[in-house]
């Protein structure tokens, strides 16, 4: 099951707000602090650059503590992007700390993780790895 962008933890407290399919997505009161993060969504949404994450990749957020910014919700979105431009169909996104698989053709990040959690160092079933410097 893949859930739109926004978990339980997620930029302060964001709910779920839509699974895949053709149903729309409720509007929700949301705190002022994710105020930056609802102007994200909106431009994605219009750019037809939505990223999703798995509910997989939700757990492992809240599990691992793992907060994304605008700006980290931003460079991840470009470097999707990127890895599409290129052909990619799998990809390893490494920004900062933080590493992510994501599944390029359907824009959807697979599983997070941050240094502190990634002790094997080996990633399978890639094509392409994106480093976002910034």
């Amino acid at each position: 099951m893949v859930n739109e962008l926004a978990g339980p933890d997620l930029l302060g407290g964001l709910k779920q707000v839509q699974q895949t399919g053709t149903a729309k997505p409720e509007k929700l009161a949301e705190p002022s602090s994710a105020k930056g993060f609802d102007a994200f969504l909106r431009e994605a949404e219009e750019g037809e650059q939505r990223l999703r994450f798995s509910a997989h990749a939700l757990k492992r957020l809240e599990a691992r503590g793992i907060e994304l910014s605008h700006d980290d919700l931003s460079c991840l979105s470009n470097a999707v992007g990127q890895a599409e431009a290129k052909g990619s169909r799998d990809s390893l996104v490494l920004m900062n700390d933080l590493a992510a698989i994501v599944s390029v053709r359907n824009r959807t990040v697979v599983t997070v993780l941050d240094a502190s959690n990634n002790t094997e160092n080996i990633f399978t079933n890639i094509d392409s790895t994106v480093l976002v410097r910034r």
